[in-house]
């Protein structure tokens, strides 16, 4: 039996929510501050994606629809950040709706430690 690495993967992206949540509480801070520039992390999945082994094809034509595909699923993002005057690019409302993102993403992972806890104490109790 293999073991279980979720408990581990909810600790990491608890850690990384937390981080995450330090930086909003950052740009909110300096909202009115002259040239500040609004931050954020890397996504978690990307960072999650970068500790994994790559895939790799022994024949040209194994992985080609399946690059092609995974190319047209990155889709660049535009620059939501609009700059103020002062050269402030922080703006209130899209800082409120990461940190909803990340109370969200935090209930979800609580969620999961939760049901898993209960399934491992109905293991041991049978």
């Amino acid at each position: 039996m293999e073991p279980v690495f979720l408990n581990k993967l909810v600790s990491n992206s608890n850690d990384w929510l937390s981080v995450r949540q330090a930086t909003i509480a950052e740009n909110i801070a300096n909202a009115n501050t002259p040239g500040f520039r609004a931050q954020d992390l890397e996504p978690f999945t990307s960072m999650i994606s970068k500790t994994q082994l790559a895939m790799s094809a022994t024949h040209g034509s194994h992985l080609g629809q399946a690059t092609e595909a995974a190319r047209a699923a990155e889709v660049e993002k535009a620059d939501s950040w609009s700059v103020s005057h002062s050269g402030n690019s922080v703006s209130i409302e899209l800082e409120l709706v990461k940190a909803g993102e990340v109370a969200r993403d935090h209930s979800l992972n609580a969620s999961i430690a939760k049901s898993f806890h209960r399934m491992y104490l109905a293991a041991v109790k049978s």
